[in-house]
Parts: structure tokens; sequence; C-alpha cells
């Protein structure tokens, strides 16, 4: 039985699943003859990011990143804390920033400033979903699996208050209210 505070479902499984493996595909041969550095942002991009990297035939490497974007729980302010920064250098590297998802694209922006004063030989985006009717900086990921419409969604690794994670699609998050309000653990989809 699902959650009553889970609503429409906007991403079906199988549509992840296919879309996932076309993205895999894509970044395979935009990377042919290159190696490339998986840079998952925790937590949300956990389940995104596995999948995806089993569908990549280039050799790849793999870290992760964590930030704490402050504002209220639904909505990021941009002011972003790294809380888990990366183990391994960046520079000379072919880098690709594996996202769950770009709200404000305020997150994002730093993280692009943040790594990019790194170094590295290149550096691309692969977001899961994106918000164009969110999007407050002028920001265009390379790999994008779906654009979904201004609702906060939870699901294949999306969470609020660290609940929902674990649902197979993507679905809207319908009653905030009935959900134990805990910090935002992923930058408020930012």
């Amino acid at each position: 039985m699902r959650d009553a505070s889970v609503g429409e479902i906007l991403v079906q499984p199988d549509d992840l699943a296919r879309r996932v493996r076309e993205l895999g595909s894509q970044i395979t041969a935009d990377y042919e003859g290159r190696d490339l550095l998986l840079v998952g942002v925790l937590k949300g991009a956990v389940f995104f990011l596995s999948d995806l990297m089993r569908h990549i035939a280039v050799p790849c490497e793999l870290d992760f990143m964590a930030v704490a974007s402050y504002g209220s729980a639904t909505d990021s302010s941009g002011v972003v804390r790294i809380l888990k920064d990366l183990d391994v250098a960046l520079e000379g590297r072919h880098v690709l920033i594996v996202e769950d998802i770009v709200d404000s694209g305020l997150t994002l922006q730093y993280l692009l400033r943040n790594l990019g004063a790194r170094n590295p030989a290149s550096m691309e985006v692969c977001a899961l979903l994106t918000k164009p009717a969110r999007l407050k900086v002028d920001l265009e990921p390379r790999y994008v699996g779906f654009e979904i419409p201004n609702r906060f969604v939870v699901g294949y690794g999306l969470d609020y208050a660290e609940r929902f994670r674990n649902l197979p699609y993507v679905a809207v998050l319908e009653t905030q209210a009935e959900v134990p309000i805990q910090a935002p653990t992923r930058g408020a989809q930012s």
C-alpha cells in the first residue's frame, strides 16, 4: 500500500531504467578514449549514479561530495556548505557531476565554480531530473534524464526528511505536514 503522502507518479520504473540506459550509452560515446571521473552528489544521486555507472562502457572512477543548502525544507537558498569533499584531485581529469535534481540551480552553480577552480580537463553535469520553471541561474546540464513540473518530488533516491528514497519511481510529495520534519539533507532540491 502506498503512503498517503505520495501522490502522482511522474516517472515510472521502466521509464527510469530506459532513460538511464540511454544516458549511459550517450556518455560512453562522448567519452570514448578517455577516463572519466564520476562525482556523485550525496545522498540523492546514489541510486541514479549506481544504475548509470553500470551502463557506461569507458574506464571510470567514482567519488562523492555531500553538500547542504540552507533554506526551508522544500526550497534552497543557494548558501552551500560542503559536508564531505572529494578524496581525489580533479586536475587534468574529465569530470562528470552526477546530480539527482536541478531545481533552482544555485547549489549546482556553486559546485561547478568550486570544482572548476580545481582545474579539471573537462567538467559536465548529468542530472536525473530538472525543473526548468524553477531555474534561477543560467545553467544547462549536458545530460538530462527528465524535465518535470515545479512540484516537490521523492523516490529513486530523492527524499523528504530522509523518507521515500527507496521508492522505485519518482512521485510528487502531496502532504508534507504528515511527514516528521528533520533538517533537509539533499539541499532541498537545489
